[in-house]
Formats: C-alpha cells, sequence, structure tokens
C-alpha cells in the first residue's frame, strides 16, 4: 500500500512543472466537455478530480489523468440516449467500479504485452496531431474545440481541410502575432534557460500566458483592429460569488442502476478508459527519463476511484492523458506532486480566478501545444527507428499513420495488429538446426519453442535416418510448447522400431521430456 502523500523534496522541479500542465490541461478539459456534449464545468470537474484525487491514489510519477479525447464520442452517444445528464453520470460511476473489479483480477498486465514501437508510434502521433491541430487556433481560426483529435469530425471535416480552411479564410493577425512570439520564445528558451539561479525555476509556457495576456492588451491601445475577441479567448463558467460556485456541480441519478443503457455504457466506458489509461501510463514509463515502471494493476484501482468520484459529483468519465502527461514530463516534473498540484491550480483558479483565465489568447495556448507535439515527434525519433531494421520501423509508422488518419483508439489498434505480426513473424524465423554426419544426426532448438514451431521440429525430426546416433539438444531454451514435447516423446517411441539411439541434452530435457522406455533403442540425458 504506498503513502498517498507525496513527497516534498522535490518541489522545486514540481512546482513550475504543475503550472504548465495546468495551463495546458485548461483548454482541453473544456474542449473535451464541449465535444462530449457536457457542460463544461464537467471537464474542468475532471481535470481537478484526475491531478488531485487520481494523482494522490497513483504510483504513476509523472502520469496525469483528466478527461480524455478518446472517449468523446462513446460520451456523446451514452449522454444523447439517456433520459438525462444525471443518469449518464450514474454509469460513470458504475465504470469506476467496473475498472476497480479490473484491477482485481489483475488486468493492468496486459499493457505489458504491447509492442515498444506501438508504444513510441503512439506517441509520434499524438505530437503530429497536437501540431495539426493546433495550427487553426495558432491563426485565430477557433472553430474547432480544443482537445478533439479524430481525423475526421462529425461534419464531415478533417484535420487537414481545416487547416486549409484556416488558412484560406481571413486569418486573425493578431492571433498570428502572438502565436509566433510565444513560439520564437518557447524554443529560444530551451537553450537559454538557465541551469542555476532563481530564473531555471520559471516555466516557459507560464511566460507565453503573460505574453499572450499583456500582448493582446497592447494590441487593444496600439492597434484595436487586431486584439482578439471573446471568441479567441478561454471562456471559462463564471459565477457571480464564490457561494455560487458549489452549484456548478452536478450529483447522479441513482435510479438509473436499474437500467440496461446505463449499464451498457458504463462497461464500454470501463474497457475504453482502462486501455487508453494503460496504454497512456505505459508511454509515460518508457519518457520517463528515470525509467520508472509504474504498477499497472494499482493504476487501474486509482483510475476506477478516479471515475467514480468525478461521477458523483458531475465530471466526465477521466483516464492517463497522454498530452497532459508528456508536458509534465518535458516541464521536468519529477514526482506526482506535479500531478497533485496542477489539479489544485485547475480547483483554485477556476473558483477565484475565472475572469483572469479567460484571458488567455487560445493562439498562447496553441503554441505550447505545438511545441509539445514537437519534442513528441522529432525528426530525430524516426530516423532511430528506421535505422532498428523494417521489423520495428514498419509497426511504427503504421501507428502513426492510422493513430492521425483515423483516432487514438482506432489507430492503436490497427498498430498492435500490425505490431502482433511482426511480433509472430520473429519468433516464426528457423529456430531449429539440423545436421547429419553419416549416422551421427543433431536436432538443436536454438531458442525456446512454441506451437508455431511444431512443423518445423517435425520437418527436422522426420530427416533423420534409421539406425542413427540423435542428439537433440534443449541446452539453450528455458521453455519448450507441450504440443512440441509431445512430438519429442512420440519420435522417441518410435526410435525403437528403426534402431535410433537418442540422446537429449538440457536441463530442460529432464523436465519436460517424458522418457519412454524400449529394448530396441537406446534413450539417455546428458
Amino acid at each position: 500500500m504506498p503513502t498517498l502523500i507525496p513527497k516534498l523534496t522535490t518541489w522545486r522541479a514540481d512546482l513550475p512543472a504543475s503550472i504548465v500542465v495546468a495551463l495546458v490541461a485548461l483548454p482541453l478539459c473544456l474542449g473535451v466537455a464541449l465535444a462530449s456534449g457536457a457542460p463544461l464545468f464537467a471537464g474542468i470537474i475532471s481535470g481537478i478530480v484526475g491531478g488531485i484525487a487520481v494523482g494522490l491514489f497513483s504510483k504513476s510519477p509523472l502520469s496525469v489523468s483528466g478527461p480524455a479525447a478518446g472517449l468523446t464520442v462513446i460520451v456523446l452517444t451514452a449522454i444523447e440516449s439517456m433520459p438525462s445528464y444525471q443518469m449518464f453520470l450514474m454509469a460513470v460511476v458504475l465504470a469506476g467500479v467496473l475498472q476497480i473489479c479490473f484491477s482485481l483480477t489483475r488486468a493492468g498486465i496486459l499493457s505489458e504485452f504491447v509492442p515498444s514501437s506501438v508504444i513510441t508510434g503512439m506517441l509520434a502521433a499524438i505530437g503530429l496531431i497536437l501540431i495539426l491541430k493546433q495550427i487553426p487556433h495558432a491563426v485565430g481560426f477557433d472553430r474547432e474545440a480544443e482537445g478533439i483529435f479524430e481525423f475526421t469530425t462529425a461534419n464531415g471535416i478533417n484535420t487537414f481541410s481545416r487547416i486549409l480552411d484556416s488558412l484560406s479564410a481571413a486569418v486573425t493577425p493578431g492571433a498570428i502575432l502572438i502565436a509566433s512570439v510565444s513560439l520564437a520564445f518557447l524554443f529560444w528558451w530551451d537553450g537559454a534557460k538557465p541551469k542555476d539561479g532563481p530564473l531555471r525555476f520559471v516555466p516557459g509556457p507560464l511566460v507565453v500566458v503573460l505574453i499572450g495576456i499583456f500582448g493582446n492588451m497592447l494590441l487593444g491601445a496600439v492597434k484595436p483592429d487586431w486584439q482578439l475577441q471573446a471568441t479567441h479567448l478561454v471562456q471559462v463558467p463564471i459565477t457571480q460569488t464564490l457561494s455560487q460556485f458549489p452549484s456548478l456541480f452536478t450529483f447522479p441519478d441513482f435510479s438509473g442502476i436499474t437500467m440496461g443503457i446505463v449499464w451498457t455504457s458504463a462497461v464500454t466506458l470501463a474497457i475504453v478508459a482502462s486501455l487508453e489509461s494503460l496504454l497512456s501510463v505505459k508511454a509515460v514509463d518508457e519518457i520517463d527519463p528515470r525509467r520508472r515502471s509504474t504498477d499497472k494493476n494499482w493504476e487501474l484501482m486509482a483510475q476506477g476511484g478516479g471515475n467514480i468520484l468525478s461521477g458523483l459529483i458531475g465530471g466526465l468519465p477521466l483516464t492517463s492523458v497522454i498530452v497532459r502527461s508528456s508536458a509534465n514530463v518535458d516541464a521536468k516534473a519529477e514526482s506526482k506532486l506535479s500531478t497533485i498540484l496542477h489539479g489544485f491550480w485547475l480547483l483554485v483558479s477556476v473558483a477565484l480566478i475565472p475572469a483572469v483565465l479567460n484571458l488567455i489568447p487560445l493562439s498562447a495556448l496553441a503554441a505550447v501545444l505545438i511545441a509539445t507535439g514537437y519534442k513528441l515527434t522529432k525528426p530525430k525519433l524516426y530516423t532511430e527507428r528506421f535505422k532498428q531494421g523494417w521489423t520495428q520501423f514498419i509497426p511504427f509508422v503504421v501507428t502513426v499513420a492510422a493513430i492521425l488518419f483515423t483516432d487514438l483508439l482506432e489507430g492503436i489498434v490497427i498498430g498492435l495488429a500490425v505490431g502482433f505480426v511482426f511480433v509472430v513473424a520473429r519468433n516464426f524465423r528457423t529456430a531449429i538446426t539440423f545436421a547429419c554426419d553419416d549416422e551421427d544426426c543433431l536436432v538443436r532448438a536454438r531458442r525456446n519453442l512454441y506451437f508455431i514451431h511444431k512443423y518445423e521440429l517435425q520437418k527436422s525430426l522426420a530427416k533423420v535416418p534409421d539406425n542413427a546416433n540423435l542428439l537433440i539438444d534443449l541446452s539453450s531454451t528455458s521453455y519448450v510448447d507441450l504440443d512440441n514435447v509431445d512430438i519429442i516423446n512420440a519420435f522417441i517411441k518410435g526410435a525403437q522400431y528403426r534402431g535410433i539411439t537418442v540422446l537429449i541434452r538440457g536441463d530442460l530435457a529432464m523436465r519436460t521430456v517424458k522418457l519412454i522406455n524400449a529394448p530396441q533403442t537406446e534413450v539417455r540425458f546428458a
């Protein structure tokens, strides 16, 4: 049982990182809620719960949870099919309960079988999508909500046509100016940021937000027609007084527990959210500079608890989210304190200073996400995979293309299918060596023998001539599939009628190959 209170020794790194993640998370929370057909504040709620509650309970040091773009279609369909939003919240609560059940059955181990080429392909694809999806926001074309990662949206517009529309429309000069200055600063700051002194704690994205806010004010003073209006700014729900803030929360309708549609939605949400969380956490472990490994079963428990709490107070279903997590890693966070603090900043800011948040230009946040995306999909990543050979490069590229042209979950499934084909192909390579010198023959297993090696083993044994001395060398194996054991036993049994002497070498032989004695043949273990 892990301690729920994170160590505070890393606060110097985690505090500025948490601010960066909060700035990235805010528009994404609102965008996912808008795309899901839910109240905007529901996205903020799940972001807060994902930060504070899941952050406290999770063992992942760098993963950040919140409302997920991969669930938007499922959530939108579920909300539209139910009598009320409160009924949908009941489905979210039940999905959390099911995730805890998945954890107890140790389903988290499934993520360990995902090929690394698919994981890196997912990260690279997310980076490309971030860049492509943020170009319209960077030029002031804010007709698509933040946090939408599908290639083709419900209105038939795809990622590339959206970019063309944004560039051919009347672009917003103020947005382009703010995004350009912000991007230039971010790439400069990466190289110029001092290694010591107080300035090393200053997060670049926070400076970019200030550039955006004060830059837009300056435009209003010197060139009013370039100043960004409300449609180009963050739009957080605002209450008149702090006492009205609790009214933004909604509670589930528990009578929905008897409805089949609620359970159907709950099962769907639990499965998809668990898959996305496991893959995201696996990916975060890959980019963690310290290469720490997260307990995946415990992560399912944490995610389930987070969804129960989110559903109870009106939030959307949440998962571990790779965009926020990547921003956390990029911001040099060292522990889960950053994740927890980011949730706290979201809570404090929407409760106390929503009007200030609504001054942030979307083009400034677009610059932050474009810079984050570039770091996920640097050209060096592609060249490294290419040098590793086709068995690594093809699943990687297929995963990137599939996610880019479909959506996150469909793309991952396609990438997994291609990745597993190459895994099987690698294991199907010649595993058995056969050689004969007059009456002395050798059948050697060069690595573990699985079901797919049955034909190769049978073919090699069939070449052994009568009256031969056969050595079956299993010394290089630690596992032999039972079907292959049966083939070896069957050969030994038939050897007595062919005058074949069989010698089996290897520790595994004593444990897996059953000796069949016969007076006409000599079977020995070496």
